[in-house]
């Protein structure tokens, strides 16, 4: 049997596999060493992790993501004990979400948070998602069918945890979110 996701005939292609919840409030704590070992029991010898949050770039010759996810996500259970969602995005994909920079006109301060969410299946729902909270501290609007952008005023009221419940509210439990700075390194990997 070959690697997960292998498809004879086809060149390498490079993607981001973006690890929901991992080593977040001391659950599902990995090493990324052990993560990028859990990736090569796979048949995936090319991870490489970018911090610890659970972003792995590796490649592969699988041109489709749902199903190589799937087989990651499957794998990263029986190899290493991790239950978690795996959302795959082509990097190229995260290389144009950075060159389009969707936060381009928000005005930064110290307490502005920047995050892109990924979300597990492609959303009609997505594409045309906006939504601002009352107060004006929080605003989301959609990328594409399969990614929002939002950003956030830091305060003792608001906080990363309120921008995750809010989206996962309205698009379900198999999404990610991800900081800008985070995406911006990915995309320089």
């Amino acid at each position: 049997m070959g690697a997960v996701g292998e498809r004879p005939g086809r060149g390498p292609r490079a993607y981001v596999a973006f690890l929901r919840g991992l080593n977040m409030g001391g659950r599902r704590v990995i090493a990324m060493a052990d993560l990028r070992a859990a990736f090569a029991s796979l048949g995936i010898g090319s991870a490489r992790t970018i911090l610890a949050s659970g972003n792995v770039v590796f490649e592969s010759p699988h041109g489709n993501a749902a199903p190589l996810a799937r087989d990651i996500q499957r794998g990263l259970k029986s190899s290493a004990g991790l239950d978690v969602e795996v959302i795959l995005r082509p990097l190229s994909r995260i290389r144009e979400i950075v060159a389009e920079d969707p936060f381009a006109a928000i005005k930064l301060t110290s307490e502005t948070r920047l995050c892109v969410t990924f979300l597990r299946d492609a959303s009609v729902q997505a594409r045309t998602f906006t939504a601002e909270s009352p107060e004006g501290d929080m605003r989301s609007w959609g990328l594409s069918a399969g990614e929002v952008a939002s950003v956030f005023i830091l305060s003792p009221k608001r906080g990363t945890p309120d921008l995750m419940r809010n989206n996962e509210k309205k698009f379900g439990r198999a999404i990610t979110t991800r900081s800008w700075s985070t995406i911006v390194k990915i995309a320089r990997s």
